[in-house]
């Protein structure tokens, strides 16, 4: 049987308790013998982060509390130019030949899918995992799922609680000095303080709420 990989990615500037949350409910599904914790590093779909990269690396740490055989990798942080997840995906074939890859997807960018570079690639080496991130979003999710199977995708879908704001919104909140500990993993929170992130009230490049 082969091993179970799963890579999770994003921006994660802040990591929040809603990735925790779908990290936690696509673990639970799958059982994976391996989990991979991805942050990007020059995205190609959204402005690039404001938050060093080395911040946003350590701030995953926070992941690791999420279950064992869990591991924070900087290969997008490491590439040069803009991160594509199908580029990643290469390296991960050759890290760990043999093994059954799944990339897990918020229905946000999943519902974009098809508009990611190669996307095509992208299955052939990876089952998508596809968890919601709002209410109501069900019958988009199995209708896309339904056309990606047709190409011939692998398509795991996952009940996860929907996720309550988004990393752009925290930010935002964070730059007004609100409260936002209900919202941060305790490390997180720690981890801001000691480095004095999220201070500074700035307008936003982009105002994404799909992190």
């Amino acid at each position: 049987m082969k091993q179970r990989i799963l890579l999770y990615g994003g921006t994660f500037d802040p990591p929040h308790n809603g990735h925790m949350n779908l990290l936690k409910a696509v673990m639970q599904a799958l059982k994976p013998e391996r989990v991979v914790i991805e942050p990007a590093g020059l995205p190609p779909h959204k402005a690039a982060s404001a938050t060093a990269p080395e911040h946003r690396l350590a701030m995953c740490r926070c992941f690791l509390q999420a279950g064992e055989h869990i591991t924070v990798d900087d290969t997008e942080i490491r590439r040069k130019g803009k991160s594509y997840t199908v580029d990643t995906l290469r390296d991960f074939c050759v890290r760990f030949p043999g093994g059954q890859l799944y990339l897990a997807l918020g229905s946000d960018v999943f519902l974009s899918f098809r508009a990611w570079k190669e996307y095509r690639e992208i299955f052939k080496m990876a089952v998508l995992v596809v968890q919601s991130r709002k209410d109501g979003d069900s019958k988009e999710l199995m209708n896309m799922a339904r056309i990606l199977r047709g190409e011939g995708a692998g398509v795991i879908l996952v009940d996860a609680p929907p996720i309550e704001l988004s990393s752009a919104q925290l930010r935002e909140r964070l730059y007004a000095g609100q409260d936002v500990s209900r919202y941060l993993p305790g490390e997180v929170q720690a981890y801001i303080k000691a480095h004095g992130l999220y201070r500074q009230l700035r307008k936003e490049v982009v105002h994404d709420i799909t992190e």
